[in-house]
């Protein structure tokens, strides 16, 4: 059985959901198809900065979402060899752009408050599209378990392995040989933290954290890979936490504790991957009616803590390019009616 999508959305995560939301804003259904039943949370924490709040204010969740988590106020950068604070730069003081504005954002929290506020059943879970089929104007596009959906606008925003970016024919995104730890902890009592992001350079190693609320904090670890290594870590939570306990080197007591409270599985590890500047400059990242966003488009390294930002502008320019393309169509199609009615 087929059915027809106007906009069909491949992945319900930061970029997929956002994605959608602007579209709604805006007055345009869309159709959004999650591979997992239920949403995926991996990731645990989002640095976001003033560009990510722009964007989350235009989508309408700004407030709810400041009203959940920290302002964060500075960045240390600490050496794990001497213990020291090599530098540190204030989230206060007023930037070219006007006021800095840094929270740690719960991923469960910021993907829940975007699909509660799209229509009831745009998202369909379960949905695992595995072939993309060109038929001129639209695209077919195959599940799974069987349907096929015919699309007129198709987005991928299924991250670093998308089919939507593979049909489009770009590059296979890089592996850096660098590896991402991630974890979130929790204090029911409250962590006592300072509103600010430590980060711990040295010996191979990156490990950093920042207070996502009064009780949650987010940690992450980046390290150089080795494949024996990764492959006996591989789905061994208590391993992976030996592994970052042992890494870490001279910090402070706090960060060794912070690894030490959180649950097992609220530990995560994968891959840090991305995709060239020159590859996207120079590839086609849109052919007809399909395009990609967020880590389908440009998958990135977190040294910058751009990926989820980047995800949720993305979301707003392209809602915004769509409408304005969507109501040309509209315009030219109710011109050539009254057209045709004239010469009747």
């Amino acid at each position: 059985m087929e059915q027809t999508e106007e906009v069909l959305i491949v992945g319900a995560g930061v970029a997929g959901l956002a994605t959608a939301l602007a579209l709604h804003r805006l007055g345009l259904r869309s159709t959004v198809l999650e591979s997992s039943s239920n949403l995926r949370v991996s990731g645990y924490g989002i640095l976001t900065w003033t560009n990510a709040w722009r964007a989350l204010d235009a989508l309408g969740v700004g407030n709810h979402l400041r009203e959940r988590h920290l302002l964060l106020q500075e960045m240390q950068a600490v050496s794990t060899i001497s213990g020291l604070v090599t530098s540190s730069a204030s989230f206060m003081e007023k930037g070219k752009s006007g006021n800095h504005e840094v929270r740690c954002l719960i991923r469960k929290v910021l993907l829940e408050t975007l699909a509660k506020d799209l229509p009831r059943g745009t998202i369909k879970y379960s949905s695992k599209v595995v072939h993309i089929e060109d038929a001129g104007c639209l695209k077919l596009v195959h599940l799974a378990d069987g349907p096929i959906i015919k699309a007129k606008v198709l987005i991928g925003c299924d991250g670093v392995n998308s089919v939507v970016a593979k049909w489009l024919k770009l590059q296979r995104p890089i592996h850096t040989q660098r590896a991402a730890v991630r974890g979130i902890v929790q204090f029911p009592n409250g962590h006592g933290l300072e509103p600010k992001v430590l980060q711990h350079y040295g010996s191979g190693i990156r490990h950093g954290y920042a207070p996502c609320d009064e009780k949650s904090v987010y940690w992450f670890m980046t390290y150089v890979t080795s494949e024996k290594r990764d492959k006996e870590m591989e789905n061994n939570q208590a391993m992976i936490k030996e592994f970052v306990l042992n890494r870490l080197g001279n910090v402070s007591p706090k960060s060794k504790t912070l690894v030490e409270k959180t649950e097992l599985e609220d530990i995560s590890v994968g891959s840090l991957k991305l995709r060239s500047p020159w590859d996207m400059l120079l590839k086609n990242i849109s052919k007809d009616n399909v395009c990609v966003a967020g880590d389908a488009f440009h998958p990135m390294t977190p040294d910058i803590g751009q990926g989820g930002c980047s995800a949720l502008e993305d979301a707003i320019v392209l809602a915004r390019c769509l409408r304005e393309a969507l109501t040309e169509r509209v315009g030219k199609e109710t011109s050539k009616d009254k057209e045709d009615v004239h010469k009747g």
